[in-house]
């Protein structure tokens, strides 16, 4: 078992955890599904995991609240922001028309309550898709977005190319909201690898560098291994924006046939290997 809770600051996790294709790779056969929680904690050492079935369910604070109960106290979660927060924003495909979606939000708060309630909620991540284009009415919804959740913490993802340079980064300061740093394909119009940070939580998410991004399905398009010189690369960014922040997350969606697992092991490693290299100065 590697243990990623060498730093308390630098955590290390993945985008998800319940998946068939885990079981070999990652979950040992005859491991029963509801026990898989539990075996990410304590067996593979992560204290740290993002949620990703929220995008696509709205999460019910029962389930939730089950999750919880199968972690330490000293585990945390991030959820991502339900499909209907981010994605489907616009009544008409020319996207001029806007949803009235905000009586999405208490209910995604309501579901959050227990772990809220029990400390365990780090953030909250909203990732916007590609078609999320830097205008004055998709400006004004992050603040809205941000006003909505109230004091839990927000991280915003963009996907297009459009957001990244330095006005975003002051918006998003002035807002109190978050930046992921996002490691995905160079293509054009697709974010690049920008390690920073806009509050005392630097977030990291690493999607994979599949060249058929935009025409792969999704179990495809995550299909990927990252490398131990693009691990080392990856690890320079979180080495820089970390001391900037009371907190660092790394999350690694990379996660088919358990891919993400693997990497997220490898990087621990290797931060480990560099803290005692670099040992703190605090």
């Amino acid at each position: 078992m590697t243990d990623s809770r060498a730093d308390r600051s630098v955590l290390v996790g993945t985008s998800g955890f319940s998946f068939d294709d885990w079981v070999g790779p990652v979950y040992p056969q005859g491991l029963k599904k509801p026990e898989w929680l539990g075996f990410y904690e304590r067996e593979l050492g992560f204290s740290v995991l993002e949620i990703n079935y929220t995008y696509y369910a709205m999460p019910a604070a029962k389930t939730l609240s089950a999750m919880s109960a199968k972690t330490t106290d000293e585990f945390q979660f991030v959820v991502k922001a339900h499909k209907s927060m981010t994605h489907e924003l616009w009544t008409d495909k020319k996207r001029t028309e806007r949803v009235d979606n905000r009586d999405v939000f208490p209910r995604f708060l309501e579901a959050l309550s227990p772990l809220v309630d029990s400390g365990k909620l780090t953030a909250v991540l909203a990732q916007f898709p590609y078609f999320f284009y830097r205008n004055r009415d998709n400006t004004e919804y992050l603040r809205d977005f941000r006003e909505r959740l109230g004091e839990l913490p927000v991280v915003i993802e963009f996907r297009n190319r459009d957001w990244h340079d330095e006005r975003t980064m002051e918006y998003l300061k002035d807002q109190k909201l978050g930046y992921c740093v996002v490691d995905e394909p160079k293509l054009k119009g697709l974010m690049p690898y920008h390690p920073a940070a806009t509050t005392d939580l630097a977030y990291f998410r690493f999607h994979g560098r599949n060249k058929n991004w935009f025409r792969a399905p999704l179990e495809v398009r995550y299909d990927y291994r990252y490398s131990s010189d693009e691990l080392t690369e990856l690890l320079e960014g979180i080495m820089t924006v970390s001391p900037e922040a009371k907190k660092t997350l790394a999350f690694f969606n990379n996660c088919h046939a358990g891919q993400a697992a693997k990497n997220a092991l490898e990087m621990v490693k290797m931060l480990q290997e560099k803290l005692e290299q670099e040992p703190s100065k605090q």
